[in-house]
């Protein structure tokens, strides 16, 4: 997915092949993304996110576009970082992305692309 066109909830990666859900246990709490982070960060994305049926009468709304993306952006973080790993990491680089689209939509730098349905 472009993060740049990110119209989307975004979907926590999933745990790569070879690697176990108990891996992300066995760090120390104080160096983990409390318990409770990730599924609290994919439930405000999901309030924010705007769907198909509101599309039409937001998409102009620079900052619903931004927390849609600010939101995205702590999902990727959340689901794929290590907060003690100090090297950029792939949800780290996914999370900045977003980061810079949100501020380029409240810069009003970028505006919504249209709707692929009308032509635009």
């Amino acid at each position: 997915m472009d993060p740049l066109r990110s119209d989307r909830p975004v979907e926590a990666p999933a745990v790569p092949a070879g690697s176990s859900s108990t891996a992300a246990s066995a760090v120390p709490a104080s160096r983990s993304w409390p318990a409770e982070a990730l599924p609290l960060a994919e439930r405000l994305h999901r309030q924010l996110s705007i769907g198909d049926r509101e599309w039409h009468a937001l998409k102009r709304q620079r900052p619903r576009r931004a927390a849609e993306q600010l939101a995205a952006a702590l999902v990727q973080l959340l689901a794929a970082d290590d907060p003690a790993v100090t090297a950029p990491t792939d949800g780290r680089l996914r999370a900045m992305a977003l980061l810079e689209n949100a501020q380029a939509w409240l810069r009003a730098e970028i505006s919504d692309p249209g709707c692929p349905a009308h032509g635009r």
